[in-house]
């Protein structure tokens, strides 16, 4: 009975232990979903744009719009971790229409038209290189609002680390991705997670004004998350739930209270990157 008891045991043990290192090999492809095709473009949804082509530092080229809004504020959008820029329009649209801003939205490396293979390392270049490219046209810092949703928001956190911004968003924003693999992955040691995306250590080190906004319904990345990184933002904070919302239906269900969110921090944030704004739920 004890033989077999330990044998059962070693077979479960190793059935974990291939488990893990089959998740672990798979790292990349559980974090990054691209899809190279479009399935729209800016025109399909009324939308004046320009296309971009942006070299990063390291030699990749990536693709995006600039999407035109009657605002002086510039939106950079960095999305979330799968498809691609062409499946963020119609949300593009709802941005344009009831907050005014225009958008940047480019797409990381290996996500549409733009070249290479996501990474860490690489997005957060990315985001850099978007930043740096809307600057060199002459758009203020104060101007500059840094989106993030989901994967998105560790992207626009490294970004607010390095470059002055008058403000940023994150919506549905994880803590880091080993806090996430807990929840979805309990059982891969979290030492064994090599993509970080420490965004609730970022935050506490962001000085410009941040909004959280997260649904409550979210079974991605849990309401929870984003409470703690409105605990933890070192700057002036807002906190939103939206209720009812999931993790990709926000502006959706999200009504008049989740557009009042958006414009009332937009507005208080208006006149400088360092616009005092209280910690408040918004």
């Amino acid at each position: 009975m004890l033989g077999t008891l330990s044998w059962l045991a070693g077979l479960a043990a190793l059935g974990w232990l291939a488990l893990v290192a089959l998740l672990v090999l798979q790292e990349r492809r559980l974090i990054f979903f691209p899809a190279r095709a479009l399935a729209a473009a800016p025109a399909d949804f009324g939308l004046a744009a320009e296309e971009l082509a942006i070299r990063t530092p390291d030699g990749v080229t990536l693709h995006g719009w600039w999407i035109e809004g009657p605002g002086d504020r510039v939106l950079i959008w960095y999305h979330g971790n799968a498809g691609n820029i062409g499946d963020r329009l119609h949300n593009a649209r709802w941005f344009v229409d009831r907050l005014g801003v225009a958008i940047v939205l480019v797409d990381y490396r290996g996500y549409g038209r733009s070249a290479g293979t996501p990474d860490e390392t690489g997005v957060y270049a990315d985001g850099l290189a978007v930043y740096d490219a809307v600057a060199a046209r002459g758009v203020r810092p104060e101007n500059i609002v840094l989106f993030g949703r989901s994967l998105g928001g560790a992207v626009a956190l490294e970004v607010a680390l390095q470059r002055p911004a008058g403000a940023v968003v994150l919506e549905s924003v994880f803590r880091s991705v080993p806090a996430l693999a807990r929840e979805h992955y309990w059982f891969v040691p979290g030492f064994l997670v090599r993509t970080r995306m420490d965004n609730v250590a970022k935050v506490a080190r962001v000085e410009a004004p941040v909004l959280v906004l997260h649904g409550d319904r979210d079974s991605i990345v849990p309401l929870a998350h984003g409470r703690e990184l409105f605990a933890q933002a070192g700057g002036p904070a807002r906190w939103h739930v939206i209720a009812g919302a999931g993790h990709n239906d926000t502006y959706l269900v999200g009504g008049e209270p989740y557009a009042e969110a958006w414009r009332g921090f937009l507005r208080d944030t208006a006149s400088s990157p360092g616009n005092e704004n209280p910690r408040r739920p918004a």
